[in-house]
């Protein structure tokens, strides 16, 4: 018998087994060996040609069944695609599929790949590319509300001090000297406030000794100019009350301590509020405030003892620069004669602005926090500047807006409360980001020049400050725009 010799019906895969018999000189049949139970089977084969020299035996074997490794590819595409989607190169998802566990041997015999980069390939071609926003992080500039609105009430509550004591003097005739004790404080504790914060950086011991030598000489300062404006004794005591209490409280506002300032000056709260109902003594007018300056100068000692006695930083050398904090000094001396030219026709509206305070450090703080928020949602630079200048104008909308019924109601007039206000958080929003020369100079100019033209006119009308105040606002703006329009100060 010659030629291939079929096992399996036809059809199907199949194997194939060849075995080359060499031909023998002459036919053999089959015989039984002689001492054993195993019989041969002989194959006589026809003689060969004499160009044929060999026969060939095949055996046709069944193959395997098919196996479909494509359906197993997909069904793990579509298990693993959310983590496959994301990836930009086929070699992450063999790091993934490696960290899955899977073998070598299981990817060739599950998936009928020869290796785990093959078996990647496929998936990354599997997969469509899909790039999910990132999960939003905590934010760093989340500010804290109850802090923010007590900062703003501390503001506004030494003011009940002039309240309780206005029959025991005649504030008309000493106002220049309060005045000008209460403009250089202001200018004074804003250049110290900031130096502080600087050594805060290294250590708050280290702050703690730059407001124990700061803090009485600005009293000391103030004191002297209310001296040389307005001299005499009750003057004089009352300019150095003032200065005495802003230098104190000062520091409890640098240092943190808001709650110790509010329990300080609970005196002066329980003496305004029954004032509509009874008209205390003179003595007790007197004693309250005096024991309200007490307490805050001894709280803001006895903080200050406490800090200083704290660990010294390392590597302590010649600190910041005085010449750092020059030009915060010098914003704080132009807001201070911008507030002062708006208290002469509307008193009121100053005490509202002094009240916001408060809410203008929480959108300082909202300005930060959205603008890290659109950095991280703005994929070039054009499209950032433009949400940038968005979250500004809601910032600034949203802090000078409420303010205009709040003028209405106190009887100022419409514009000028809520362009000086917009004048000052601009330029405080430009400090906080490290920009001091711009809304110094600018506020400067806009109190420079709306004390000229009030001083040097006969008759000023009342638009002077607001069209001072609306230009300053218009050039913080846009130095805003510009400096803070950058991916650089918010990265």
């Amino acid at each position: 018998m010659s030629g291939p010799m079929d096992l399996e019906p036809p059809g199907g895969k199949e194997d194939t087994l060849m075995l080359r018999l060499a031909v023998p000189k002459r036919p053999t049949a089959s015989r039984r060996r002689a001492g054993g139970d195993h019989v041969t089977l002989g194959l006589r084969l026809p003689e060969p040609g004499p160009e044929q020299m060999a026969v060939t035996l095949a055996l046709r074997l069944p193959g395997p069944a098919p196996v479909h490794y494509g359906e197993a590819v997909n069904q793990l595409a579509a298990e693993m695609a959310d983590r496959v989607g994301p990836s930009v190169h086929p070699y992450e998802v063999a790091a993934l599929l490696e960290a899955d566990g899977l073998s070598a041997d299981t990817i060739r015999r599950s998936y009928g790949h020869p290796d785990i980069f093959s078996l990647a390939a496929a998936l990354y071609e599997r997969v469509p590319r899909v790039f999910p926003e990132p999960p939003r992080g905590v934010d760093p500039w989340r500010p804290d509300h109850l802090r923010c609105l007590l900062r703003g009430v501390l503001f506004a509550l030494p003011a009940l001090a002039y309240l309780l004591t206005a029959p025991l003097w005649h504030p008309g005739e000493h106002a220049a000297g309060i005045v000008a004790a209460g403009v250089v404080s202001w200018a004074w504790g804003q250049a110290l406030g900031h130096r502080a914060y600087l050594w805060m950086v290294m250590g708050r011991r280290e702050a703690a000794r730059t407001l124990l030598r700061g803090a009485p000489l600005g009293a000391v300062l103030a004191t002297a100019a209310a001296a040389v404006t307005t001299p005499g004794p009750a003057m004089l005591g009352v300019a150095a009350a003032q200065s005495l209490y802003l230098a104190a409280a000062g520091v409890l506002l640098v240092l943190g301590r808001e709650l110790a300032l509010l329990a300080a000056l609970s005196p002066l709260v329980a003496g305004a509020a029954v004032l509509p109902w009874w008209s205390p003594g003179a003595p007790l007018r007197a004693g309250l405030v005096f024991l309200a300056l007490a307490a805050t100068v001894a709280v803001a000692g006895r903080t200050l003892r406490g800090e200083y006695a704290g660990p010294a930083a390392a590597g302590e050398g010649a600190g910041p620069r005085f010449a750092r904090s020059l030009p915060y000094g010098l914003f704080g001396l132009a807001a201070a004669l911008l507030v002062l030219l708006a208290g002469r026709r509307e008193p009121y509206a100053v005490i509202v602005l002094t009240v916001s305070m408060g809410p203008a450090e929480w959108l300082l703080y909202r300005f930060r926090g959205l603008s890290a928020g659109a950095l991280s949602r703005s994929a070039t630079p054009g499209v950032f500047r433009l949400r940038s200048s968005g979250v500004l104008a809601l910032c600034l909308l949203g802090y000078a807006l409420p303010l205009l019924p709040a003028a209405l109601l106190t009887g100022a007039g419409p514009a000028t409360l809520p362009l000086l206000a917009a004048t000052l958080w601009t330029a405080l929003l430009l400090q906080a980001f490290g920009v001091a020369w711009t809304p110094a100079l600018i506020c400067l100019a806009a109190a420079g020049t709306a004390g000229a033209v009030t001083l040097l006119a006969p008759h000023p009308g009342p638009s002077v400050l607001p069209l001072c105040c609306a230009a300053a606002a218009l050039c913080l703006v846009a130095a805003t725009l510009r400096l803070l329009g950058r991916p650089a100060p918010h990265a």
